[in-house]
């Protein structure tokens, strides 16, 4: 499915532009996390690769053997619970791509196993903690196999105990062989989970550069001041 491609895509609410005409090819590999201050754009980008909103203009396709979304999850920082427990939250996204009942199950199982919640199995997902909930949602996604998960700032309401577990099964995930694409208002989680960093300022894509380069040696003026933090960061 991968590399994706985003040939100048731009996308506007009533005439403001949030993204501005952005050209990217992200390939499989290294973990690409996104930063940028406040009103970057970041989200608006991750939901337009996720294809949760079309773009006002340009382009975004997915090239090789399997074009079009394919295998692809995303998790956001207030993740969605069904009122049903944390066991059939997992089952329903299996059931909705066609995984057989059986197979299911036992997805089901060794997902939630991996994160550690298999003792509030059959709690209902809306009571679970904050943290708890959000190792939901990655189970949830990691069941479905993904090729690519996007991560939009999944641990930005979290205590550092459970922003610690989040990471580890991010990693986990991603030893599994899945594209990890993640925004971030954290430095400290960029630099340990990413490999390359995409940096947007008002909408367009400023810098591109492997992680350490970056922190290191910013190649703009504003990617430099946005570590220094004299940028918002959210």
């Amino acid at each position: 499915m991968l590399p994706l491609l985003l040939d100048q895509v731009s996308f506007a609410v009533n005439g403001k532009i949030i993204v501005d005409r952005i050209s990217v090819e992200i390939g499989s590999g290294p973990r690409t996390v996104i930063l940028g201050p406040n009103g970057a754009g970041k989200s608006v980008l991750m939901r337009l690769c996720h294809g949760l909103l079309r773009p006002s203009a340009g382009r975004i396709a997915w090239r090789g053997p399997n074009e079009g979304r394919g295998r692809q999850a995303m998790v956001f920082q207030r993740p969605v619970m069904l009122r049903r427990s944390a066991f059939s939250n997992v089952l329903y996204g299996l059931k909705l791509v066609g995984v057989s009942r059986a197979e299911r199950e036992l997805r089901a199982g060794d997902v939630l196993d991996a994160v550690g919640l298999s003792e509030v199995a059959t709690r209902p997902a809306r009571v679970l903690s904050g943290g708890e909930q959000q190792r939901l949602a990655l189970a949830r996604a990691w069941a479905l196999n993904p090729e690519v998960l996007f991560l939009d700032e999944p641990t930005a309401n979290l205590d550092p105990n459970a922003t610690r577990d989040v990471e580890t099964i991010i990693s986990q995930i991603r030893a599994g062989g899945t594209k990890i694409v993640m925004t971030t208002h954290n430095l400290g989680q960029a630099r340990r989970l990413g490999d390359e960093i995409l940096f947007l300022s008002h909408g367009r894509l400023v810098e591109r550069s492997p992680v350490e380069q970056f922190f290191r040696q910013p190649a703009s003026a504003e990617a430099a001041a946005f570590i220094r933090g004299e940028l918002p960061w959210t």
